[in-house]
């Protein structure tokens, strides 16, 4: 049997999609559907079931996914390992949020530089392009506020996020002590608002996990990167919900303080996504494994 086919077949099976295999593979899709249908033609037996939306697997193929795709995933790694050999180094595409990529996996990843990986990263303020760009193969390796969905990537909890309401000092005085307690989040709608989007993406999340409401304030600062965010709230713009990582050192010296300490802090969780097979190449192995240790102590 031609390992193309196989080679193809496995793509589909894992992207879900004739057009997705196609994109992965650098073929057109009308190549793509050739080639499975070369396959069911050989076999005797249909692989897939064509849907509105991509395609089904049938029963014989899923059997057939399964006990091709180890070896074919296996035949990988002996040839990247060999091209490791070769040139000594090998490039990893990580993409993510600019903040936590920056300021968590890129420097985890380092120590990995002496073993002879150089890293290329892409930063994606949402999840969707980052997985997208993944399940396309521009990337290796994805840090995601999301889970994915299908069978083409394969995700992992990386860490949880906690967030913290914040303003400056001053901004924490005009409320008062105890301001929160005694008049409730009605009262945080008198302060501006500092945030990365008009949509107020962490403002919201934050009062309706807290105070099961929506907030009644528009933002009056809009930063699309949460550091600025952080400088900004630091100079007195407003209040702002952020990252504790990111914050943490702006509240230890005092230059911001948490309005707030709920008893249940807002959680936001990371999930390292590959696509399914990927890990058979060892330099993803190696920064894969590195990140989920690193995050241990995240």
């Amino acid at each position: 049997m031609d390992l193309a086919l196989l080679r193809t077949f496995v793509t589909v099976h894992r992207a879900g999609s004739f057009t997705r295999a196609a994109a992965l593979l650098g073929l057109s899709q009308p190549a793509v559907t050739s080639q499975i249908r070369t396959l069911e033609r050989q076999l005797g037996r249909p692989l897939f079931l064509r849907r509105a939306r991509g395609v089904t697997p049938t029963t014989i193929g899923d059997e057939l996914a399964h006990r091709a795709a180890p070896h074919l995933d296996a035949l990988v790694e002996i040839a990247e390992a060999g091209l490791d050999e070769e040139s000594g180094v090998r490039t990893l595409h990580l993409a993510g949020p600019p903040e936590f990529t920056s300021m968590r996996a890129l420097p985890a990843l380092t120590p990995l530089i002496a073993q002879g990986l150089a890293v290329r990263s892409s930063f994606f303020a949402g999840a969707e392009k980052a997985l997208e760009g993944l399940a396309a193969g521009h990337h290796d390796l994805a840090l995601a506020t999301a889970r994915p969905r299908g069978g083409l990537l394969t995700a992992t909890p990386l860490c949880d996020e906690e967030h913290v309401l914040i303003a400056a000092p001053r901004w924490a005085g005009r409320l008062g002590p105890g301001a929160l307690r005694h008049r409730g989040p009605a009262v945080l709608d008198e302060l501006p608002v500092v945030e990365v989007h008009e949509s107020l993406p962490l403002v919201s999340r934050y009062w309706a996990a807290v105070f099961d409401r929506r907030p009644a304030v528009a933002g009056t600062v809009i930063a699309p990167d949460l550091r600025a965010v952080l400088e900004c709230a630091v100079a007195g713009a407003g209040l702002a919900v952020l990252p504790r990582y990111l914050c943490e050192a702006a509240l230890e010296r005092g230059e911001v303080v948490a309005l707030l300490d709920p008893p249940v802090p807002p959680l936001r969780t990371y999930f390292l996504a590959v696509r399914t097979g990927t890990l058979a190449l060892p330099h993803i192995a190696r920064a894969h494994e590195w990140l989920l240790r690193a995050a241990a102590d995240w």
